[in-house]
């Protein structure tokens, strides 16, 4: 039989946060008015317990204080509202790890929830979705619902050229699957959330590590959606960072693709070599081209060079990895160990 057994189930909202100051009072109101709209609409086959975990991301304006002042509404109104706070800004990726952390470990009694929303504070991720994804989770028994965009409306179209052409790249050469527009918008069960948290690496990306661990999705879809206020964080090298280091971390096809290019390149000279000895015992010596040569050696320079950075970026995530660092430092916290 599809779908969970009728019982009251706990979910954990937890919702990443850098200088969302303007974002968060609003952003916890509309996630509200959705809880009272599950709790009274009788056509869900299971009752939802909702709490909240924001993740404070080292941010420089009144983001904590806001948090704060949540917290206490949440306490008048019998609702688990906990917060973890960053010594400094350690990303994006940091804080969706140390909210799905705290809610696979429990930050109600040390026990688990059975359901964990991950969401941005901006009202970017419509709350009103989190229905369709209980309805949608309920009706098929899935493990997690998801969200994508189907469209970019009010984003530069470079920006969208070259985010359709990176999910091109990720699913021809990586090993994963990303669905194109997927965001991180998600409900997850436990299983998903706590084999999430089980993960050690540091050098952590999201959006493939939620396609890598499997299990059974479902979609829904949305068009896209303005900011509640301010601006976006995402700057155009702060999203190609982001998008080199998914793929990097998620395909090692750019290493087989150097060795495949270095051997054609090996055999070519040899042929070459070969080639220029048989003329020169045949037709005497020959005067060298100065111009095809020095391109020659600038061209397959930069080549090697280019290689190697390459290789660099590999070594170089495997050196992180090995220094054992914590993805985050926590400075702090209301969630009861």
């Amino acid at each position: 039989m599809n779908g969970y057994e009728s019982k009251s189930m706990r979910v954990d909202i937890i919702v990443p946060c850098y200088n969302e100051e303007p974002n968060i009072e609003a952003f916890y109101e509309s996630v509200q008015a959705v809880e009272s709209r599950i709790a009274e609409s009788g056509e869900y086959r299971n009752s939802y317990d909702f709490s909240y975990i924001f993740i404070d991301d080292g941010s420089t304006d009144g983001t904590l204080e806001q948090i704060k002042l949540v917290a206490e509404r949440g306490a008048e109104d019998l609702t688990a509202v906990k917060y973890i706070s960053f010594s400094r800004n350690f990303g994006k990726e940091a804080a969706i790890c140390a909210g799905i952390r705290a809610s696979a470990k429990g930050t109600r009694g040390g026990c688990p929830s059975d359901l964990a929303v991950l969401m941005d504070a901006d009202l970017q991720h419509p709350p009103e979705l989190i229905c369709e994804m209980l309805r949608k989770m309920e009706a098929t028994g899935c493990d997690t619902v998801a969200a994508r965009r189907v469209s970019r409306k009010g984003e530069p179209k470079i920006r969208s050229a070259f985010a359709r052409l990176f999910y091109k790249l990720m699913n021809k050469y990586c090993e994963i699957e990303i669905v194109d527009g997927a965001v991180d918008f998600r409900l997850m069960n436990h299983s998903i959330v706590k084999a999430i948290a089980d993960m050690p690496e540091t050098q952590r990306f999201s959006k493939g590590i939620f396609a890598w661990v499997g299990f059974d999705a479902e979609w829904v879809e949305f068009e896209n959606v303005k900011r509640f206020s301010g601006e976006t964080k995402w700057t155009v090298w702060s999203l190609t960072r982001y998008a080199i280091d998914g793929f990097i971390d998620f395909a090692d096809s750019p290493l087989k693709f150097a060795g495949a290019f270095g051997s054609i390149v090996a055999v070519g000279s040899a042929i070459y070599l070969i080639i220029e000895i048989i003329k020169t015992l045949v037709m005497g010596k020959d005067t060298p081209g100065y111009a095809s040569t020095i391109c020659l050696i600038l061209f397959f320079g930069g080549l090697i060079i280019a290689i190697l950075g390459l290789i660099g970026e590999y070594i170089g995530r495997m050196y992180l990895e090995t220094k054992g660092r914590p993805v985050y430092v926590e400075k702090e916290s209301n969630i009861e160990e």
